[in-house]
């Protein structure tokens, strides 16, 4: 009886096979955080690294018991639903100390929501910046507080 025999470049090519799976298999087990796949597919330990950072935005409750008249002027406004943190940049510290001064509104603030895109929808005011734009703040010419309204 004749022995099965084959060609050599498919041994080869089975070898070099086996040890990409294998050593990717050695790799992925040492690799892969122990906490991997505990609470979904992401790394476990993940949370507990989150959690103990430092939080940086303070919320709009903060905002309130200070600026409640500015928050009850915004409501009545479009801008109603957006946090003061969208505009002002992150709000934890100055809520932890008052002399910590927030951002103050830039041209680059108003454009990122305002700016035409045709991917938003027809009730949010957009503007073509080229046509708009005239080199002042935006706030020289609207107040951001009471958007509809002029100075």
């Amino acid at each position: 009886m004749r022995r099965f025999n084959l060609p050599p470049q498919v041994v080869r090519l089975v070898l070099l096979t086996i040890g990409i799976v294998g050593s990717y298999m050695v790799a992925r087990y040492f690799l892969t955080p122990k906490s991997f796949g505990q609470y979904g597919w992401y790394r476990g330990d993940a949370l507990m690294e989150r959690a103990s950072l430092p939080r940086v935005y303070a919320g709009m409750k903060a905002c309130d018991e200070c600026h409640s008249d500015k928050l009850q002027q915004l409501a009545k406004f479009p801008h109603k639903t957006l946090s003061c943190e969208v505009c002002h940049g992150p709000g934890g510290a100055h809520a932890k100390d008052p002399d910590v001064k927030l951002a103050v509104l830039t041209y680059g603030h108003c454009v990122r929501c305002h700016e035409a895109n045709p991917t938003r929808p027809k009730w949010h005011k957009q503007i073509n910046i080229r046509e708009h734009y005239s080199g002042q703040k935006c706030t020289e010419c609207h107040v951001p507080h009471a958007p509809s309204e002029v100075p």
